[in-house]
């Protein structure tokens, strides 16, 4: 998938896969949305309103009020890309929150995802 594409998909179409990966390793829906809360800044319920707006990616983290502040305290690697390699900032916020919802599938405490 090229940059272009991910950008403009939906994150309501990426919301209930992450949910799926979360819910299968016995994780819950409040974690995630946690995990998603603390990375964009968004409340739960402007999360919810993203998310029936049915806004791209792209939109989505412009207009996260923390996304930018927050991303960089994300270190690490997925995919095998090291999530702080990447040059493109959008590119980058959503490698990142791949990353936060990969580590709250493997078990990390919460307490350790939500960086300070």
């Amino acid at each position: 998938m090229t940059s272009g594409r991910l950008f403009s998909m939906p994150f309501s179409d990426l919301h209930p896969l992450y949910l799926a990966k979360v819910l299968r390793k016995g994780r819950t829906s409040s974690e995630l949305e946690a995990v998603i809360c603390w990375a964009t800044g968004y409340s739960a319920d402007t999360l919810v309103r993203q998310i029936d707006r049915r806004i791209d990616l792209a939109g989505f983290f412009a207009e996260a009020p923390l996304a930018i502040a927050r991303m960089p305290l994300v270190t690490g690697t997925v995919c095998g890309v090291r999530v702080e390699a990447v040059v493109d900032p959008t590119l980058r916020m959503i490698r990142a929150l791949d990353l936060l919802v990969d580590e709250l599938a493997r078990g990390k405490p919460l307490s350790r995802i939500l960086r300070s």
